[in-house]
């Protein structure tokens, strides 16, 4: 079991802040094509990774990334400040 977690517009786009998913992805890219083919509202959220961000277990990564041993993946727009 792995912890997602949503935030700013992809929470909007997915309508939840969280969820507790049984995957076997091996990778982030791969959690993100079993999502996406979950519903449209997924879809949507994940139809353009490079306006996301990835963090795993609150360590920014890339999409790219292993996910063993990982607990909790985190996806949300690029930050800004000023």
């Amino acid at each position: 079991m792995i912890d997602v977690l949503y935030f700013a517009w992809v929470r909007e786009r997915v309508g939840l802040p969280r969820e507790r998913i049984e995957t076997e992805a091996a990778t982030v890219a791969d959690l993100v094509a079993e999502l996406r083919v979950r519903e449209a509202r997924y879809d949507a959220a994940f139809s353009d990774t490079s306006a996301l961000r990835v963090a795993l277990d609150k360590e920014l990564s890339s999409f790219d990334a292993s996910l063993k041993g990982v607990r909790e993946v985190a996806f949300f727009p690029p930050m800004t400040g000023g």
